[in-house]
């Protein structure tokens, strides 16, 4: 899945630098993952979904491959709630979902 170009990207600024401090990645960085038209898997977060739909999404930005949760403000609204670096597991659920694709 992809996001189209000009999708809106927030993001809680307080949520970002703990994020930045603890996994090395920021919120503006992880935004790259849905503006650049990249492929990338997404999943759909179950167990955190109780109180809003929540969202991971696997894929690349120039630094390496990142997890990003998220969730859908309103369309064309996306919130990242946080990014951190992908576990070589999931790296090998986005290689298996890039083998899958046409």
């Amino acid at each position: 899945m992809a996001y189209a170009l000009g999708v809106k990207v927030v993001w809680n600024e307080t949520k970002n630098l703990a994020n930045q401090k603890k996994h090395g990645v920021s919120f503006a960085e992880a935004r790259r993952l849905f503006v650049s038209g990249a492929d990338y898997l997404e999943v759909f977060d179950e167990v955190h979904s109780e109180i809003e739909d929540r969202f991971i999404a696997i894929g690349p930005i120039p630094r390496g491959l990142v997890l990003v949760v998220w969730t859908e403000r309103d369309e064309g609204t996306i919130r990242i709630i946080s990014a951190r670096w992908a576990t070589p597991r999931e790296r090998r659920l986005y290689q298996d979902h890039l083998e899958q694709l046409p």
